[in-house]
């Protein structure tokens, strides 16, 4: 566990972290399967995700208290021999912003991709999140592109914005 200059601890994700972890996504503006007839494949999911040698899940902990949420995929990318982490989820909730834990978050998911060898990291964030655009501007990542969706299940993703 590694520990920020503002009390956040920093820690891997557990099985038992998914009460925490789903709720932390549903904020995100994921579907919120808890209490869902469904629940028990996603948490399922959650756990083989966990389990996968070519990813990474940490929770940000304040006052005992899962905050946030971050998982790694270490990718590789055709013509490039080292491997990329993307990151395709990031969440701190939303009473814990502004405490460092998404800074801490970042940095060890950093830390975890350099000790792999990563060329870089890469990260989408919905159009509508002009906040968190700022914050990763501010912690040291730059705008390179677009992301583009196609919804195959006549649901729309990514959801409309809050």
């Amino acid at each position: 566990m590694t520990r920020s200059s503002d009390g956040v601890a920093i820690r891997e994700a557990l099985a038992t972290d998914w009460l925490a972890v789903a709720r932390l996504l549903a904020e995100l503006g994921r579907p919120d399967v808890l209490d869902e007839p469904d629940e028990s494949s996603h948490e399922r999911h959650y756990q083989d995700y966990l389990a996968r040698e070519d990813t990474v899940g940490l929770v940000a902990m304040a006052d005992g208290v899962v905050v946030g949420f971050v998982d790694v995929e270490f990718r590789r990318r055709l013509n490039f021999e080292e491997p990329q982490a993307w990151i395709p989820d990031l969440v701190v909730a939303e009473a814990a912003r502004g405490r460092g834990a998404g800074v801490a978050l970042l940095a060890r998911a950093e830390e975890l991709a350099r000790q792999r060898g990563c060329f870089g990291l890469s990260l989408e964030s919905a159009n509508w999140r002009e906040a968190s655009h700022a914050f990763y501007l501010h912690t040291g990542w730059s705008d390179t592109g677009k992301s583009f969706t196609k919804s195959l299940s006549g649901k729309q993703w990514p959801p409309a914005p809050r």
